[in-house]
């Protein structure tokens, strides 16, 4: 199977935030967010896997800034790790005030999922292609948040 390059998994989703995602003191609802966040970072392990992929679990996502009504939000998702069926995807939310252009960084999160054949059994997803000295790094720090996931699942495991 040949490796797929970090980039060619890259998604990125843009909507304008209205009042139906919002409460009432104007901010996006954090779950609006994170079903953004998860439909890019699907959007890009099926990319990268070219098949059907379930999301297996998201590590903790926390909101450093809100998102309020009328900012553009931008959601990028892109595969950091990739194991024999699973792939951590990295997601990264700004949103913008349209009429200043402040950008602000909202979140980062990360999604695991795995891919699967028709029949929703788990198949082998393609190799990464690590270039650059960043995706290295974050390859590395992917690799060790799946292996604290594995051991956590371990230890909460019958």
């Amino acid at each position: 199977m040949l490796g797929k390059h970090c980039y060619e998994s890259r998604v990125t989703l843009t909507q304008l935030m209205g009042p139906t995602s919002a409460n009432i003191l104007g901010n996006v609802h954090g779950g609006v967010l994170m079903k953004l966040c998860d439909e890019a970072g699907g959007m890009a392990a099926t990319k990268h896997a070219r098949c059907t992929v379930v999301t297996v679990t998201v590590d903790s996502m926390a909101f450093h800034s809100p998102v309020h009504i009328g900012n553009l939000l931008t959601v990028t998702g892109e595969v950091s790790w990739v194991g024999r069926t699973s792939m951590e995807t990295r997601v990264v939310v700004t949103a913008e005030n349209v009429l200043t252009g402040k950008v602000t960084h909202t979140n980062t999160a990360y999604f695991v999922y795995v891919a699967i054949d028709e029949d929703g059994r788990p198949v082998p997803a393609p190799p990464l292609i690590l270039e650059t000295d960043e995706e290295r790094a974050r390859y590395e720090r992917a690799a060790q948040r799946q292996e604290d996931r594995l051991r956590r699942w371990r230890q909460d495991s019958p």
